[in-house]
């Protein structure tokens, strides 16, 4: 063939369809991990339940007469089952962006779980009930202690005095910027909502912790 013809044609090709480029490599779908803990009989297992487009897996077990000697269950008399290891959900909150939670046990005698389950979290929610706020504290302890981004969920139960954000953040002595938001942990929306929250907060964050480790001039 003609080499002229051959460079005519591929000119001619190229006017047609524009320059080839390399086909654009997808973008890799990310999954982040939160934990969902609190108190006992907060509200954990529902808000996963609510939020998760796959059908949860729960470790429920009925609550036991020995039980009752070591958990408290005081302002939750009608619950009649609690997590022993774990409940697991799935979330998409936009394409490409997935959240795998994991709801703690809420028990003191459960804690123990709580190292294994936290390594590699992005960060967690800390579901609060003002009707019994002392429940929460050694959740809120557990992630400031370990610098793990967290945000204060309010379940606001039907019944309760509503409190602002401020009120519970003074009450739990949280770090300035922690964010505290109310929600519903039935409603799917106020659940997103929640995660949608504790993303931003942790993106802060790790966004900060890395500008800090670069150092000014460098």
């Amino acid at each position: 063939m003609d080499p002229a013809r051959s460079e005519r044609a591929g000119r001619a090709d190229q006017g047609r369809d524009g320059p080839r480029t390399p086909d654009a490599s997808p973008e890799l779908p990310l999954a982040l991990k939160i934990l969902v803990a609190g108190g006992f009989g907060v509200g954990k297992t529902t808000l996963v339940g609510s939020v998760s487009e796959i059908r949860p897996l729960r470790t429920e077990e009925l609550l036991s007469e020995a039980g009752q000697t070591v958990d408290d269950t005081q302002g939750v008399d009608r619950k009649t089952t609690t997590t022993v290891a774990m409940d697991f959900g799935r979330i998409t909150i936009r394409s490409g962006l997935s959240l795998y939670l994991f709801g703690t046990p809420g028990q003191d005698r459960f804690w123990f779980l709580w190292d294994e389950l936290a390594t590699g979290a992005l960060g967690a929610v800390v579901l609060a009930d003002t009707r019994r706020l002392e429940a929460c504290f050694p959740a809120v302890d557990y992630f400031e202690h370990r610098t793990i981004p967290f945000v204060v969920a309010v379940n606001c139960f039907s019944g309760s005095r509503t409190y602002g954000a401020h009120e519970v953040s003074r009450a739990l002595d949280l770090d300035l910027g922690t964010p505290v938001v109310l929600c519903d942990a039935r409603d799917r929306d106020s659940g997103k909502e929640v995660l949608i929250r504790l993303v931003e907060h942790a993106g802060r964050m790790h966004t900060a912790r890395l500008l800090d480790s670069v150092g000014p001039g460098n």
